[in-house]
């Protein structure tokens, strides 16, 4: 079964962790000592009903204030498909905490209060979810039972997020009408919502299809460690470990080397104690060259005939995370897959007010903030840009003082 990574996003009491709640109360994957705990605890609703969002909130704080922190991950699995959820914080002052759960998910739930319909908050959540090129989108119109279950209210706000999806440059939007609280249309039909013939949640998240990259144009293998064992029975032995982290490979590919440049052909791949024709995006393997080339850690092998780009002057969005300032006078560290090297902010372009969606032309970068920027690298990296491909155009930041992760990098094109 394949895995389906998601993430959930909405303002302060839309019912994010309720929702998670209720999936995984509804498809009957909580443990057994966790389902006590649940019945034991006093969190109620207002009509009595156990409070499903205690499944989620693990920090004590998040229990006393009823409000989501951190990002909470939750795992279950239905015969079709195995889920990972992160449950991320809908405040501005996590917004940091949201890119980090959004990062490696292929669908995101927006959750729109169906009282409130779209807010600022939902601009915001959106815009993040179009930075970070996340494929699949469901809005998720929830509390549908505090309005009656109406088609018009829904339809309203299904209308009103069509144009904000277009402004932010979201593409695969699916818009279902649920109510967490009550259980409608999460894991099961409603006969409320009898006007609505589209799937149920969880049905939509079994069967919904992400793009898989593995076309041999974005073949990446960052090398990390090269092989030589250097033993009397393995004297000539030379591979190049890592994962494929995006694309494919093939025995007899051209490859090439970067930075170097240097090319040579794929003559073997080892995955585990097997020999396979083709190695593709996430398998973990060993390949061997015809030629004997200097590769080391931070390389990275690629497809001949789809070379990324190459330079040490780049433009980027960046989301700053750390409590101290971005300091453009200070060096720090880009990690930019098995690489890591020293990096200068050269410029800061502008800044997105992510509630207004317009530019903010300042060049203090505090925590939370999201802009653009220019990064100057002490080499070349090997990068092809985010909107393209994910794997090779995500990058971090790091404080060389503290070796703290300061920053997200979105790398979007080399500079002239």
């Amino acid at each position: 079964m394949d895995i389906l990574k998601f993430i959930t996003a909405g303002s302060v009491d839309d019912g994010k962790s309720t929702l998670i709640g209720r999936l995984l109360y509804d498809s009957e994957a909580i443990l057994v000592d966790q389902l006590e705990a649940l019945h034991a605890s006093n969190r109620k609703n207002d009509d009595g009903s156990i409070d499903l969002a205690i499944l989620t909130d693990g920090l004590k704080a998040e229990r006393e204030q009823g409000i989501t922190i951190d990002v909470a991950y939750k795992y279950f699995e239905t015969d079709k498909r195995k889920f990972i959820i992160a449950d991320a914080p809908g405040h501005i002052q996590y917004t940091r905490n949201m890119v980090t759960g959004a990062s490696n998910a292929g669908l995101a739930i927006i959750l729109i209060d169906a009282r409130k319909g779209v807010i600022e908050q939902t601009t915001r959540h959106s815009f993040l979810v179009s930075l970070l090129q996340i494929q699949q989108v469901v809005v998720a119109v929830n509390k549908m039972d505090m309005v009656d279950y109406s088609e018009d209210v829904f339809n309203r706000i299904v209308a009103d997020y069509k144009v904000l999806a277009g402004k932010v440059g979201l593409k695969n939007v699916t818009y279902i009408p649920v109510s967490a609280l009550k259980g409608d249309n999460i894991v099961y039909p409603s006969a409320k919502i009898s006007w609505y013939t589209g799937d149920s949640l969880l049905t939509h998240l079994e069967n919904v299809e992400l793009e898989v990259d593995d076309t041999s144009a974005h073949a990446r293998l960052p090398v990390q460690w090269v092989v030589r064992p250097q033993t009397d029975e393995l004297h000539d032995y030379r591979g190049y470990a890592g994962r494929v982290s995006s694309g494919s490979f093939r025995v007899n590919d051209k490859v090439t080397i970067l930075p170097s440049g240097f090319s040579s052909t794929i003559s073997k791949i080892e995955f585990y104690d097997k020999a396979p024709q083709e190695a593709i995006a996430g398998m973990s393997v060993t390949v061997h060259l015809a030629d004997n080339i200097d590769i080391s850690r931070g390389d990275i092998i690629v497809n001949s005939a789809g070379q990324p780009q190459l330079s040490n002057l780049i433009e980027a969005d960046l989301c700053w995370m750390d409590t101290r300032p971005l300091d453009p006078s200070l060096t720090y560290l880009v990690q930019h897959n098995t690489k890591t090297i020293r990096c200068k902010i050269s410029e800061v372009l502008y800044k997105v007010n992510i509630n207004t969606l317009e530019k903010d032309y300042i060049e203090d970068f505090k925590l939370n903030d999201i802009g653009r920027i220019v990064i100057k690298t002490a080499e070349p990296l090997a990068f092809d840009p985010y909107q393209l491909n994910k794997a090779n155009g995500g990058a971090i930041i790091i404080d060389s003082r503290t070796n703290v992760t300061v920053g997200a990098l979105m790398l979007r094109q080399a500079v002239d």
